[in-house]
Order: structure tokens, then C-alpha cells, then sequence
């Protein structure tokens, strides 16, 4: 088995919405227009509620892979963080920093963004794996990818499309590798399948038996070739094969063509969540990961304007990686949403009057969220070093009425500290995209408490004493100037005491 200088995957964590719309919903709405998407109607996608975007899923799907290195401390070694995405919130403000603030990385950790192609999951995992195989990061980089694509309505894409995210550490000093890496190829090629114009909302799509034939049939084949060549394998070492496409039988096809066995080839996922864009292969990975075994040999192909294709082979250390909810877990905690008029509005592709309270017209003072960054945006409070109290928000004085010591508080991180809902209401009255809008007083567990929203509530789901976590959410968006303003909110959580381990 590999040694402790191997470099490779040392966790892994995804992250899929709660919500998941059926798929038979969008088509009976559509079918007056365009019947033959009724052929695509089985199953259900998951969607993104109104307030997730693909950054606030890629810091869910970080902390997934990150637990419990956050809560001991292990997540000191995160020297680098990456993000990768075609659906990034930000066209010129760099969202892998807001990503590291929000997971309280500090100033000193390095941040990229990856994007402008479905390659950019893998190839961003493949540049960080060939950084630490140089030795070019002193620590290791958390790479994270998610996608949320925007699909016209009554299009084939609006049902074959699904939001999720997915998020790995990359590294080898010290050891702790799950996943070795063994080698990889890039074939840049401009085959263009599909694209996005700069200024367009959507994506554009080319023939299918086209792209099928000369694109995936000729020039994955040889990325797969090339990777296996410089790991030295025959296609026959290959336990699974990881390669997401919309075209039905292409990943078989292609396993076919390189000489990998058909039992290899590893379902995409489209039928309970459908595809994630950039990040799919990477979920497909995670998910791969939650249930393989020490030994095995895993084939991940990234296709975008060419193709990637990398190799793994998993390790004992597999087995011990402490439990994290993964693919799996995510895709457990379902609630179905057969309300195709609502998945329009969450995706702005139904122009509402929503009334005059929505009007409040309130620009973002960026001077004070730059300096309240770390209580805005990583969730971050004090504790007192005098009484120990811990309150959000961090003020000069304690709050204790038996301390009132000033200048006393120690930056005290609450994202992670559990909580229940001491008190709640359901207003009808405040917009809310998604009403009623669910808001109440939040109590931690540790101390401190917080009049919060919450959010992927149902009405009649919240209870008093119901256990809730903290989540990463849009609060509200400046139509008039482009900017999106993120907090922490409340969700139920289903997650409590059934995550699932390394492996089966």
C-alpha cells in the first residue's frame, strides 16, 4: 500500500440541497409545449432553495469534508483554498476568499477560483495534486467545487440538471492519504458541445449524435490511455469508472473503448439528484469514496472543451476516516417539491409582483461588512477569558452580569456548536421568497443565543427545543447593484447522530 509521502485525497465531503423536485412535475407543465420531455420524467433533481447559490453549497460541502478536523483544530493545515464553478456569484469579486472567510481560514491561507469550463472540477483537483506532488504548498489545499445552473424553462436541461457540491483535501506530508494519487492527463481540445456566451443566462447546446461520436467516442479513449500509460496500468486494474454525461450509454461506451469491465462503471446519479455541472464528477467521487473499499482503483474523467482523466487507488486509511454525512447522507434527507411554479421563482424565471414590502431598497455598506467580516460572514463571536461566558455578537464588555470585564473577549467561532430553537414565529406579513418566513430565537449549546431566520423549514415543522444547525445562506440580494449579502441561518438538523463512515 502506499506510504506516508504519498500524495492524494485525504477526506472527501459533497453536499446535495434538500429539496428535490420531481421530475414529472416539470414535465406536466410543460407538456403542452413541448411533449417529448415526457421521456425525461422519471425520477426528481435536486434544487437549490431560494437563498443557496453555488457558494454557500460549497461551504456546506466543505465542512462536510473538513468534520471534525474544524472542532479539534486539524483544520490548521488547510494552506490553500480552491473553488471551482461555471456559476460562480461573483464575476469580479473572488468567491474562494468569501468561501475561506466563511470557514475561518484567516489572511495568510491562498485562494483561487477555477472556472469558464465543465473540466474546471478535475482540472482544478488535478493542478492541486500535481502542487503537492512538487511540494509547492507548505500545507494542504481544500479544493471544493459546486454548480448551480440556470436552465430555460421546458428545455430537456431543466430536468436533466441537479445542484450539489462536492470537497477534498489534497495533500501527502504526514500521511492520513485516502485516496493515492497515481497519476493523470489533459487533452485540450475546443470541441464545442455546448458553451455560454459572457452576457447570456444559459447554455447553448449542439447535436447529440455528434457530440456523442466525435467527441466522446474519440477523444476521452485517449485521455484514458494517457492517464493509464504514465500510471503504468493496464484498463483492466480499473475497480470503478467515474464519468458523468447526459447522453445516454456514452459512459459504458467509452469504459468499452479504453478496455475497462462494464461492472466498473459507476451510475451517474441522475436519476435521484441529476448532473452538477462542474462538480459532478467530483460528487460521483464522493460518493464512490463513501462506499469503496481499502485497494481499489478509481478512474475519474472530467469532459469539457477536451477531457481529464485521473487516477486513484484507495487506502487502508480509508476505513478510519471519521464519520461525515457525504453524497449519501445528503441525498437521505430529502423533501419533495412537486411545486413547479415555486422552482421558477427560486430561479428568477417567473417575474412576480411581489408587493410593496419588498421594495426596502437597503445598499450594502461594504466598509462595515469588510470590518465585521469574520462576525458577518465566518460567524464569529467572543468568548470572555475572565468568566468564560460566550455570546454572538463579540462586544467590548461582557455580557455576564456578574463579569462586565471590558476587552475581554477571545474570537469564539459558533458555526459549529449545536442548538436548539428556544422560541419561534411563522410571519405571513414580512416577504419572504419562500413564505411564511420562519425566524426565532436560536440557543447554543456552549452559551449565547441569536435571533436567527431559519430556513429549509416546511409550515408546521419547526417546534420549540428542536434541534437546529447553523447554515451558510444568501440573506438578501441587491437587484439594483449586483451585490449578494450572505449569513448564517438556522436549519432543522437532520444530520445529528446519523452520518455515515468511510466505508461499507
Amino acid at each position: 500500500m502506499p506510504g506516508s509521502d504519498t500524495v492524494g485525497l485525504k477526506a472527501y465531503g459533497a453536499y446535495v440541497p434538500r429539496l428535490r423536485l420531481s421530475r414529472k412535475a416539470i414535465a406536466e407543465a410543460n407538456a403542452w409545449f413541448n411533449p417529448a420531455i415526457k421521456g425525461l420524467a422519471k425520477g426528481e433533481r435536486a434544487i437549490c432553495n431560494w437563498d443557496e447559490d453555488s457558494l454557500t453549497m460549497g461551504v456546506e460541502a466543505a465542512r462536510d469534508c473538513l468534520t471534525p478536523a474544524r472542532l479539534d483544530g486539524g483544520a490548521a493545515t488547510i494552506a490553500a483554498v480552491h473553488f471551482a464553478s461555471t456559476t460562480l456569484p461573483f464575476g469580479d469579486r473572488q468567491n474562494a476568499g468569501i468561501l475561506a472567510t466563511a470557514l475561518n481560514f484567516g489572511e495568510n491561507v491562498a485562494t483561487m477560483d477555477f472556472t469558464a469550463s465543465q473540466r474546471a472540477g478535475t482540472s482544478g483537483l488535478l493542478n492541486a495534486l500535481r502542487s503537492a506532488k512538487a511540494g509547492d504548498t507548505a500545507g494542504d489545499t481544500l479544493f471544493v467545487a459546486a454548480d448551480k445552473r440556470r436552465t430555460q424553462a421546458s428545455g430537456p436541461q431543466e430536468l436533466q440538471f441537479g445542484d450539489a457540491a462536492a470537497a477534498f483535501t489534497v495533500g501527502g506530508s504526514g500521511g492520513g492519504v485516502i485516496a493515492a494519487y497515481l497519476g493523470g492527463h489533459q487533452l485540450s481540445t475546443d470541441f464545442i458541445d455546448h458553451y455560454r456566451g459572457g452576457d447570456s443566462k444559459y447554455d447553448y447546446n449542439w447535436e447529440e449524435r455528434w457530440i456523442r461520436d466525435e467527441g466522446y467516442f474519440k477523444i476521452a479513449p485517449r485521455a484514458i490511455a494517457a492517464a493509464l500509460a504514465e500510471a503504468g496500468l493496464d484498463a483492466g486494474a480499473v475497480d470503478r469508472f467515474i464519468m458523468p454525461a447526459l447522453i445516454r450509454g456514452v459512459p459504458q461506451k467509452v469504459a468499452a473503448l479504453a478496455g475497462i469491465r462494464a461492472e466498473a462503471v459507476r451510475d451517474t446519479l441522475q436519476a435521484q439528484l441529476g448532473e452538477a455541472g462542474t462538480a459532478h464528477p467530483l460528487v460521483m467521487l464522493a460518493d464512490c469514496l463513501q462506499e469503496a473499499a481499502p485497494g481499489e482503483t478509481i478512474l475519474v474523467v472530467g469532459w469539457g472543451q477536451g477531457c481529464d482523466a485521473l487516477l486513484f487507488r484507495t487506502t487502508d486509511a480509508l476505513a478510519s476516516l471519521p464519520p461525515r454525512q457525504g453524497v449519501k447522507g445528503w441525498l437521505a434527507r430529502r423533501r419533495e417539491e412537486t411545486n413547479y411554479n415555486r422552482y421558477l421563482s427560486f430561479n428568477d424565471l417567473l417575474e412576480q409582483d411581489r408587493g410593496i414590502r419588498a421594495e426596502l431598497d437597503a445598499p450594502t455598506a461594504l466598509s462595515a461588512l469588510y470590518r465585521n467580516r469574520d462576525m458577518v460572514l465566518g460567524f464569529v463571536g467572543g468568548k470572555c477569558r475572565i468568566c468564560g461566558t460566550v455570546q454572538y455578537p463579540k462586544t467590548r464588555a461582557c455580557v455576564s452580569p456578574n463579569c462586565g470585564a471590558f476587552n475581554s473577549q477571545d474570537p469564539h467561532p459558533f458555526a459549529e456548536i449545536p442548538a436548539k430553537v428556544q422560541s419561534w414565529t411563522a410571519d405571513n406579513l414580512t416577504y419572504s421568497p419562500d413564505p411564511p418566513a420562519h425566524f426565532g430565537m436560536v440557543v447554543f449549546d456552549e452559551g449565547g443565543r441569536l435571533m436567527a431566520d431559519m430556513t429549509d423549514v416546511a409550515p408546521g415543522e419547526v417546534a420549540v427545543g428542536m434541534p437546529v444547525r447553523m447554515v451558510f445562506r444568501r440573506r438578501a440580494v441587491d437587484d439594483k447593484r449586483g451585490f449578494i449579502k450572505y449569513f448564517w441561518k438556522a436549519t432543522p438538523d437532520h444530520t445529528a447522530g446519523e452520518t455515515t463512515g468511510g466505508s461499507e
